[in-house]
């Protein structure tokens, strides 16, 4: 083991025995309680998430800010994208730097429907999610037979077309864009499901209710077949085929999952801003989605959410210190990487990689056992 490798792993190990070990048993804990209390749990998660808009809340959490319009945008947009890209990245370990063409694809999809053709929000919706979805087997297909940085460079130009593209079409509306795009049909009189221009609490309630959606069907799909073949597929690739996984079809179902997720958030947010262009879908935001996945804890949704939350909130927190905020916002990102490089809520077996300077790198990863680090660390203690 080299000595940077060595430094690392002291660190982490240092860092993760208090964290770790309340992280850890937070989990069994969860684990081991009966059904309908779990669910009891996700309600309740729910409806604190519903009650977060609450201005005291605002005051505390962002001062400067208009809080809802935070919790909207971009708080609930980037959990929303970071869940998708968690399935590209944590489960099926493949790293995408275009991933905001997803987003892209889904808002030009509801600006161009709704504008042109005025269809209705929930039309619309399951058409973003299809065309994103496509977009990614399309990318995927001829592109996923490569591996690592070739990949990454390959989902990298990948996003850098679609924004040209959308800034030279003219059903696009080039740099300019699309205006007036129609927001979601009201339902009743209830303030809080009718969508306007002002309030931006009905959007962050119906986004509230698509990231619960999408967290079921990523449980589900964690712990199906497909989501067993990811894992295998992330730890290593070669040994997943020989036993006999269908690696290439498996990413293309990765690709095709996370971006129908972007496909989704990109068409709730186009519904909010009503107005799109190519300026509001940079390569910066793939990265900052990215940062979400690797510092909340790659392969983890709570992990994710946690640090999409972050990404998102901490500058909003800080704006009090003008342009310095981004330079405090960086320092507060390498400061958590060096000591929890696993993620702040790591995935069991990535918590163990790293503690065993091993960090995902194993020849033959389908040898390891799940949790076969955490039982020897628990009979050393």
């Amino acid at each position: 083991m080299s000595m940077s490798t060595s430094g690392i792993t002291h660190r982490y190990r240092s860092a993760k025995a208090p964290i770790q070990k309340a992280n850890d048993n937070l989990r069994l804990r969860w684990r081991n309680l009966p059904f309908p209390l779990r669910v009891l749990g996700y309600v309740v998660l729910i409806a604190l998430a519903m009650l977060l808009p609450a201005q005291s809340i605002g005051n505390i959490m962002a001062p400067q800010s208009d809080w809802p319009t935070i919790l909207f945008y971009p708080i609930g947009s980037y959990i929303l994208l970071a869940l998708g890209l968690n399935v590209v990245v944590g489960l099926a370990g493949m790293l995408d730097l275009g991933y905001v063409a997803f987003f892209a694809i889904g808002g030009y999809t509801m600006a161009v429907l709704g504008v042109n053709y005025n269809w209705s929000f929930w039309e619309i919706l399951p058409v973003g999610i299809a065309a994103a979805a496509l977009s990614g087997v399309i990318l995927g297909a001829p592109t996923l037979r490569l591996r690592g940085d070739y990949l990454a460079i390959v989902t990298l130009g990948f996003g850098e077309i679609i924004q040209r593209v959308v800034n030279n079409l003219t059903v696009t509306g080039g740099p300019t864009g699309i205006s007036g795009i129609p927001h979601p049909p009201s339902v009743g009189t209830l303030s809080f499901l009718t969508y306007g221009v002002l309030d931006p609490r009905p959007y962050y309630y119906l986004e509230v209710v698509m990231i619960a959606l999408v967290l079921f069907f990523s449980i589900r799909l964690e712990n199906s077949r497909v989501g067993r073949g990811w894992v295998a597929l992330r730890e290593d690739e070669d040994a997943a085929e020989i036993m006999g996984v269908p690696t290439f079809t498996f990413k293309i179902w990765a690709f095709a999952i996370g971006a129908s997720v972007g496909g989704l958030s990109g068409v709730v947010y186009a519904a909010k801003v009503i107005a799109i262009t190519p300026e509001n879908y940079p390569l910066l935001l793939s990265v900052l989605i990215l940062v979400c996945v690797v510092l909340g804890g790659s392969g983890n949704r709570a992990g994710v959410i946690l640090g999409a939350f972050l990404v998102a909130w901490l500058p909003e927190r800080f704006r009090g210190l003008a342009n310095y905020r981004i330079l405090f916002f960086g320092a507060m990102l390498v400061i958590m990487m060096i000591f929890r490089p696993g993620g702040l809520l790591p995935a069991r077996r990535r918590a163990s990689e790293f503690a065993h300077g091993i960090g995902g790198g194993q020849p033959l990863g389908g040898e390891i056992q799940s949790g076969q680090f955490e039982d020897d660390e628990d009979e050393k203690e």
